[in-house]
């Protein structure tokens, strides 16, 4: 990614981050700004208890009006008192300013860019005759931002450094050639949505919330002289100068107060300082590339040919334009797809926090949405593109998120529901935040109270056991399964005509008109909820029979699974949404979650029940193809799942528009995804859509090429994982597959699904034909490297 301008928004900015430290750089050669953020600085602090006693009230009272009274608008009265307190909101932490000498007002040879091979950023410029350059790092192994600063005469580099941040705090000197940051988190910030407290954002004294944060900014020169005091920082006449930048809070987990029982943050961060400040650029700049590349380097993926498209020879931001306009530009396809698993590495990495909504970039006070964990499928979004573009290390984050939940999660079911098990709704933070949001009452329920986020979340773990196959993992997860799994058994209850059904029951954000011709939103038995608990008793009746335990709770599950209220098809053609086939209030709504079965979950396939898929597709033709850019990215998964490649393909290009050309959703300059505003959930949904276009195997087969739209018809990828611990490599010429290699990490049968007939070289095979292609079964061994050709 390059550009031939300094970036004057936030969202043209470029963004380094090793996980814990995120940095979005500028590059204006006299002025540059870096806007810093720290993963684990959040406001508030840990959950307080029992925030609404009287909920499990509500509960009855909206469950009579819904199954005996069909009043869907008292029911959504009486939901809303159910619900507890906002989320936290994760905050920026401090901008450092770099006001450099250069000699001139002008520069000329200007060059900004990104490189997502080697996760570094750098800045060129020539000025008065000096050619400069800035290279900057955020390096996991050194814990720790750095700024090279250098030019091709001696003694040029001239800068004041300045550190500012919105937060409560202070700088001082560290030592002669450093600055500190000491500050504090507010103890709430309202979601910015939020406009009826006078104070939205507030620093309360005296309880256990607002951690402290410490930031320090170190130079170390080649020549010249260095000075510090309270305004900041001088370098003077130096050859060269790396600038360290190191921090940490008190955040200390979920459930620790970080003001009594926090960290200790100064020293973390001056222990990182002093142990980064040692190593030369050289040694620290290997090791982070090492490090880097251990997990990027897995996907190597190319599309047809480059040579003489020029609008590749353009500018990022000039290039993204050509490509809204209909230019043919394949290497920007893949440049997107690995941004996005660029991003997931820069901002999820096993020990820190996960992801949130901005992964862990944010300027604001207040962001969009608090930044915080979206759970009605943002968070999970995320990590759609992990396990199976080869990161599945980036999802440890999320794993540990899922066990904090779960115990905050029980107290919630016990608080508000009377129910054993575990519950977790729409919106989460770093403080594993699980009662439904709404301000005791001031959130709508069509999101403040969608209570599925514990079923949802559970996939992540038994999905990953189905890619690693893994038991001691699945050991270790399975109690958390079995814990959302206890929370809806108790949480069903049967309808009039016998089945199970939830209630109040919610299709995240969207309404309907009810028999009446009423605008309504509290339901009974949502497609949505029936899916994902579908799937979770599935997913929890496998995990016991592969661990061999707990039969008796299988059985359970088993016969509650019978009795689910089952898919229904309107008259439409659709997939129904609702209980009953009830027309929505908004028919292209943005959210599409009645298709839960067919991605992310595996109910759903043409493969395994045709017409059912087809009301999936007359489902997504009825919402339409606009949308947010997180939208756009579910589609694209969506129509991989349905094997239409070229409908897939088409949201691709819809997904990568600019901002000016597209209608709904799309790309910011810098290739942030736009809902808008940002949310990173849209770059990593394309990168798993991408994916699902080219390798799927939920349905326990390996299907090649499932989705190849007509416009990918040369290609190559390799690296790429399936569930059954096998990783795929792939070549295809004509939209035919030439050859692949599949590699079995723990042996076992392989069944691979192909449109054309393949061999397996070397192995007894077994070959069907079938309406929908081959398949190839054989018998692999642990370790062992199967060649395929087409």
């Amino acid at each position: 990614m390059w550009y031939n301008t300094p970036a004057k928004k936030w969202t043209e900015a470029l963004p380094v981050g090793n996980g814990m430290l995120g940095a979005m750089i500028f590059g204006d050669p006299s002025n540059e700004l870096l806007q810093l953020n720290e993963a684990t600085l959040w406001s508030g602090g840990p959950v307080k208890p029992n925030v609404n006693p009287k909920a499990p009230e509500y509960l009855m009272r909206t469950r009579e009006l819904l199954l005996k009274n069909e009043n869907y608008q008292d029911a959504n009265k009486e939901a809303s008192k159910m619900q507890g307190v906002y989320s936290q909101s994760f905050l920026p932490m401090a901008d450092l300013k770099l006001k450099q000498d250069i000699g001139a007002v002008q520069f000329e040879q200007y060059l900004r860019d990104l490189s997502i091979d080697e996760s570094m950023a750098t800045v060129r410029f020539k000025a008065n005759g000096v050619a400069y350059k800035r290279e900057i790092i955020a390096t996991a192994p050194g814990k720790a931002i750095v700024v090279r600063l250098s030019a091709d005469k001696p003694g040029m580099i001239n800068f004041f450094a300045s550190v500012s941040s919105q937060l409560k705090g202070a700088v001082t000197a560290d030592g002669n050639n450093g600055i500190i940051f000491k500050g504090k988190a507010p103890s709430q910030v309202d979601p910015n949505y939020i406009d009826y407290n006078s104070k939205p954002i507030r620093y309360d004294d005296g309880d256990c919330s607002g951690m402290r944060v410490a930031m320090q900014v170190r130079a170390v020169l080649k020549g010249g002289s260095v000075r510090s005091d309270t305004s900041g920082l001088k370098v003077k006449n130096a050859d060269e100068v790396l600038l360290f930048i190191c921090a940490a809070t008190s955040f200390n987990g979920f459930d620790k107060c970080p003001v009594s029982e926090g960290k200790d943050e100064v020293k973390i961060s001056n222990d990182n300082l002093l142990a980064v400040t040692r190593r030369p650029w050289k040694t620290l700049f290997t090791e982070h590339v090492a490090d880097y590349s251990h997990y990027f380097t897995r996907v190597k993926f190319t599309l047809g040919s480059t040579s003489n498209v020029t609008n590749a020879k353009l500018p990022t931001n000039e290039r993204l334009i050509g490509f809204s306009k209909g230019v043919t530009d394949p290497a920007f396809e893949t440049l997107l797809y690995q941004y996005g698993r660029y991003l997931l590495i820069s901002s999820s990495r096993p020990g820190g926090p996960p992801a949130n909504l901005q992964g862990i970039w944010n300027a604001s006070m207040r962001p969009p949405w608090s930044s915080n964990y979206t759970i009605n499928i943002n968070t999970q979004m995320n990590y759609w593109p992990a396990a199976i573009s080869n990161l599945e290390e980036m999802e440890y984050p999320l794993f540990k998120f899922i066990n904090d939940l779960a115990i905050t999660g029980k107290e919630t079911a016990k608080d508000f529901y009377h129910m054993k098990g575990w519950v977790a709704h729409h919106n989460s933070d770093i403080w594993a935040l699980s009662n439904p949001v709404g301000d005791l009452g001031k959130g709508d329920p069509k999101w403040a109270n969608w209570y599925m986020a514990a079923p949802w979340l559970s996939r992540h773990l038994y999905e990953h056991y189905r890619f690693t196959q893994d038991k001691d993992f699945l050991k270790k997860a399975y109690p958390v399964m079995k814990g959302a799994a206890e929370f809806l058994v108790d949480y069903l209850v049967e309808d009039k005509n016998g089945y199970l059904v939830t209630a109040p029951s919610f299709s995240p954000e969207n309404e309907y008109y009810d028999d009446k011709g009423k605008p309504a939103n509290t339901s009974v038995a949502t497609t949505m909820d029936m899916s994902i608990i579908r799937d979770h008793f599935r997913n929890c009746i496998e995990a016991s029979e592969a661990l061999k335990i707990d039969a008796a709770f299988r059985k359970l599950l088993q016969a509650k699974l019978a009795k689910l209220y089952p898919l229904h098809i309107g008259k439409a053609g659709n997939l129904q949404e609702w209980y009953k086939d009830w027309k929505d209030v908004e028919p292209h709504h943005r959210h599409v979650s009645h298709l839960f079965g067919l991605h992310p979950g595996r109910e759903i396939s043409p493969l395994i029940n045709p017409d059912i898929a087809a009301a999936s597709k007359k489902t997504l033709e009825l919402r339409g193809d606009e949308g947010t850019g997180w939208s756009l990215a579910w589609k694209i998964n969506f129509w991989a799942r349905l094997l239409d490649g070229d409908h897939a393909y088409k949201l691709v290009r819809d997904l990568m528009r600019d901002l000016s050309v597209s209608k709904g959703g799309g790309l910011y300059p810098n290739l942030f995804d736009a809902h808008p505003p940002f949310q990173i959930d849209g770059n990593f949904g394309a990168t798993s859509g991408i994916t699902e276009m080219l390798l799927q195997s939920q349905l326990d087969e390996l299907h090649l090429l499932p989705a190849l739209p007509t416009a990918w018809a040369n290609g190559k990828i390799s690296g790429l994982k399936a569930r059954g611990a096998f990783t795929v490599d792939m070549e295809w010429d004509a939209g035919k597959l030439k050859s692949a290699l599949i590699r079995s990490g723990n042996g076992g049968n392989c069944i691979i699904r192909t449109s054309n007939k393949i061999h397996v070289d070397g192995v007894k095979q077994k070959v069907t034909k079938t309406g929908n292609g081959y398949l190839t079964t054989f018998l692999t061994s642990k370790g062992k490297v199967y060649k395929i050709m087409g």
